[in-house]
């Protein structure tokens, strides 16, 4: 389980959680999308609907939630919460970084990333600054491994960083701004850093 999730007791829980109208629509398309009989196979893009309607992360009220139209003991839902690092059981920053550290992005420099996240925010893996505005936090592979090294902050990836880009990155979120996604080096998508 990922530090950021913690234990849910833990964690100031909301006493309730219902989806949004337009969320419940979605919740019913996505549901729609598996056969009669294997409707609980929705729980993950369940989850997630509702982490991001919830502020990045996942309270126990939400878990529920999802549990019951699914018709799933809460348990199994809160089994899936916990054992994927894709779901917070606890608050988050606006700008929850994610640095891959696995073995392509540790190879191209993320050490050096790292680094450079640590001390621009002030803050260590696990941790959310006092302004809550950073949350960062160490994670295996991203899938973006030609690209690396890399990170992911919310939906977006930012790849081929070095320290000083990373670092931009972060300032431009700081001040309200959207940084450009995908390759900060000249290359586009994941062709050759080299095109002969």
């Amino acid at each position: 389980m990922q530090a950021v999730s913690g234990k849910v007791e833990n964690v100031a829980q909301p006493n309730s959680f219902e989806f949004t109208a337009e969320n419940i629509e979605k919740s019913k398309e996505i549901i729609a999308r598996y056969p009669y009989g294997r409707q609980q196979s929705a729980v993950m893009p369940l989850l997630t609907l509702a982490q991001k309607q919830h502020e990045n992360w996942l309270p126990k009220a939400a878990m529920d939630c999802v549990a019951a139209m699914l018709g799933m003991p809460p348990m199994r839902v809160y089994e899936v919460a916990s054992f994927y690092s894709m779901y917070n059981l606890r608050p988050v920053g606006k700008y929850f970084v994610q640095i891959c550290t696995t073995t392509p992005c540790w190879l191209r420099g993320s050490d050096g990333i790292v680094s450079a996240c640590k001390s621009n925010t002030g803050i260590d893996f696990g941790q959310t600054t006092k302004d809550g505005i950073f949350t960062l936090q160490e994670v295996e592979c991203l899938g973006a491994c030609v690209n690396a090294p890399m990170v992911q902050i919310n939906d977006d990836f930012y790849e081929d960083l070095t320290p000083e880009n990373v670092v931009t990155i972060l300032d431009a979120l700081k001040a309200g701004k959207q940084p450009k996604t995908g390759p900060q080096s000249a290359r586009f998508s994941s062709e050759p850093l080299e095109v002969k």
